[in-house]
């Protein structure tokens, strides 16, 4: 298991610079204002507030929880950062989290950061203890290939708009499902870090499978945020869930 505070640490000098545009925000708000009438929202894996700040402008009441002070210090140095209850904590856990939620969220593949099945129904089993009866679990994740013969190795490079590159380098283990990876990133001036990275991924219905485990059940599923219908092709879901 890794630190839960590593991935935010290696990555919240660059996060927005790479992943600021990652997905479409408009849509995610307007997705969640549709699917409840209430308003008071838990999203894990805050990180630097590209979800959290946009809701919260909304009219949400956003509680955002992150392992890594080095994100949170990002997202406090924004305008608009006071509107959020941040909370410095794991989101296998929740310490200090106090419920109910309309809303719980984790998006873009963080809930795969939990890297074991027991991280993954522990994170779960906590948020169905902090919905509210009508609240809402909603999780954006990427859908695994299921070919067989995808390559167990990949490595591609791709500048970094800085006028640096950043070699990215990854190992799947298909039976565990779980993938170590690292993005070597060669500055502009020379200088190199390294930022490793590691998820433990699921099928769709392998998620459904641990919901039902900790008390959530499947209530919805969508290809994106704008509620398309989910194709086998489809390269990502956006899956609802209600407690049981």
């Amino acid at each position: 298991m890794q630190d839960p505070a590593a991935y935010g640490d290696a990555y919240a000098d660059v996060y927005d610079d790479w992943y600021g545009e990652i997905s479409d925000v408009d849509a995610t708000v307007a997705a969640l204002r549709d699917l409840t009438p209430g308003r008071r929202l838990l999203e894990l894996g805050v990180g630097t507030g590209r979800i959290a700040l946009p809701l919260a402008k909304a009219g949400f009441a956003v509680t955002g929880v992150d392992a890594s002070q080095a994100m949170l210090d990002v997202l406090a140095a924004k305008p608009g950062a006071h509107t959020i209850d941040v909370l410095l904590a794991d989101m296998a856990t929740l310490d200090g989290v106090q419920g109910p939620f309309d809303v719980a969220l984790v998006t873009f593949n963080t809930f795969f950061n939990l890297d074991t099945e027991q991280l993954q129904l522990s994170c779960l089993q906590r948020v169905a203890d902090k919905l509210a009866p009508l609240g809402r679990f909603v999780i954006e994740a990427f859908v695994p290939s299921p070919d067989p013969d995808q390559a167990e190795t990949a490595a591609e490079e791709r500048p970094d708009g800085r006028g640096g590159v950043v070699v990215t380098t990854a190992t799947r283990d298909p039976v565990a499902q779980v993938v170590d990876g690292e993005h070597l990133h060669r500055s502009a001036d020379g200088t190199e870090q390294r930022r490793p990275w590691r998820i433990r991924y699921l099928h769709p219905h392998q998620l459904d499978e641990l919901c039902t485990r900790a008390g959530l059940t499947l209530v919805g599923r969508w290809a994106d945020w704008h509620a398309s219908p989910l194709e086998d092709d489809s390269p990502r879901h956006v899956s609802v869930y209600a407690p049981a």
